[in-house]
């Protein structure tokens, strides 16, 4: 028998089951398979909705009624996305200074 399984150590070969391959990942919603759920409350805004999600290449079960409140926040979570928020280089010390003097930015503005 091999060192490895030996005095009750781990079986090396089951680690691809902890591992690897996600089998467990969340389904994507928007899909034919898990659509949007909206609740709108006028035939008019139904047709506002289906129009956008149509534009956006997304599926969606729509109800319309007029008692509830309207729900469309899956469809605002789908449209909206974060963007990443990038900020201005400040210059170094040797650089230009960026007023437009032609002096070092350490002699100027530093």
């Amino acid at each position: 028998m091999h060192d490895l399984y030996y005095k009750g150590r781990i079986h090396t070969r089951h680690n691809h089951i902890t591992t690897g391959y996600n089998t467990k990942r969340k389904a994507k919603i928007g899909t034919e398979k898990h659509p949007l759920t909206l609740v709108v409350t006028s035939e008019e805004r139904k047709l506002e909705i289906v129009e956008q999600v149509a534009q956006h290449q997304l599926f969606a079960d729509i109800t319309v009624d007029s008692t509830a409140e309207e729900n469309i926040a899956e469809l605002d979570g789908m449209l909206i996305k974060a963007t990443t928020t990038t900020f201005d280089k400040t210059p170094n010390r040797n650089d230009p200074c960026s007023c437009g003097s032609g002096k070092k930015y350490k002699k100027c503005c530093g």
